[in-house]
């Protein structure tokens, strides 16, 4: 069987935050734009009418943004972390640059969660990529747009 769809990471916490959105969109956003659809057509010619136009653009980001979190939801894959030493989606890596005596700590998720200002980064970054499957005490080589860069694996949880 060939496989179309790229894998979707998610933590359980981010599970439930794109089904709560979901859930809003569904069931608040959505009639909200309806009525002001409703709204604008009361007005008279559709042709002039701002607030028409206005309505259903919302509208068609709206259905956009709902098929996106379906997609998203149906093909996630729940990270577990079972900490079995090796770095994998899910684990927390704190690591030291190789000319550097500061740690960092990281935890890698998957690219619908990266937060870089959380220390959340997509397991597609080139310092996850690096790590993936290695375990504490390792020294591994980054590969980075600006050259590469050699980093040891201090911690894995």
């Amino acid at each position: 069987m060939k496989k179309d769809t790229k894998e979707i990471y998610l933590t359980s916490e981010g599970f439930l935050k794109l089904e709560e959105e979901l859930n809003e969109a569904k069931q608040v956003k959505r009639p909200e734009i309806i009525q002001a659809i409703k709204e604008a057509r009361a007005l008279g010619d559709l042709s002039e009418n701002a607030e028409y136009s206005s309505a259903r653009e919302n509208q068609a980001k709206l259905e956009a943004r709902i098929k996106e979190l379906e997609y998203t939801l149906e093909h996630a894959i729940i990270i577990e972390n079972n900490n079995d030493g090796k770095v994998k989606v899910g684990s927390v890596v704190t690591i030291k640059y190789d000319d550097d005596d500061e740690e960092e700590e990281y935890t890698i998720v998957g690219t619908n969660e990266a937060d870089p200002f959380a220390n959340k980064i997509s397991n597609e970054s080139p310092i996850a990529i690096a790590v993936m499957g290695k375990k504490e005490g390792d020294t591994v080589s980054v590969e980075s747009p600006n050259g590469s860069f050699d980093i040891k694996i201090v911690k894995v949880a």
